[in-house]
């Protein structure tokens, strides 16, 4: 198991228009940026997890994820990014644990976003 240094490390990214409350559904080009995978990968995981991931879809077959998509793609990120797990691994940690896990890439998630935020401030001390 990694310790949770390495896994700081690694970026489990957010966006911050996830936070806007106006915004219901980003389009799959956008959730990959939000990830800094290919579109690809998001396409990928939608097939793969299809059981946890509802996109909705317009006539031309475009999908569009919620913010409850979102959560569930950055577990996913975080099982398979983050911890190294295999897909079938990560399937299973969901299968299992599915709030646990989702738990733990949200709170990874938001220490990282500390981290962020005290070395902006860090260099805006340093810069002085």
């Amino acid at each position: 198991m990694s310790d949770i240094n390495e896994e700081l490390d690694q970026q489990i990214p957010l966006p911050e228009s996830f936070h806007d409350q106006d915004r219901l559904y980003y389009s799959i080009g956008e959730t990959a940026q939000i990830f800094q995978v290919p579109v690809s990968t998001i396409r990928f995981w939608s097939n793969e997890f299809g059981h946890y991931l509802k996109p909705r879809t317009n006539k031309k077959g475009n999908r569009y994820f919620s913010k409850n998509d979102i959560s569930i793609l950055r577990t996913i990120y975080y099982l398979t990014r983050v911890k190294g797990y295999s897909l079938q691994k990560a399937k299973e940690a969901m299968r299992d644990n599915l709030i646990g896990e989702a738990d733990n890439a949200t709170i990874v998630a938001s220490l990282l976003e500390i981290k962020g935020v005290l070395l902006r401030f860090l260099k805006i001390l340093d810069e002085k």
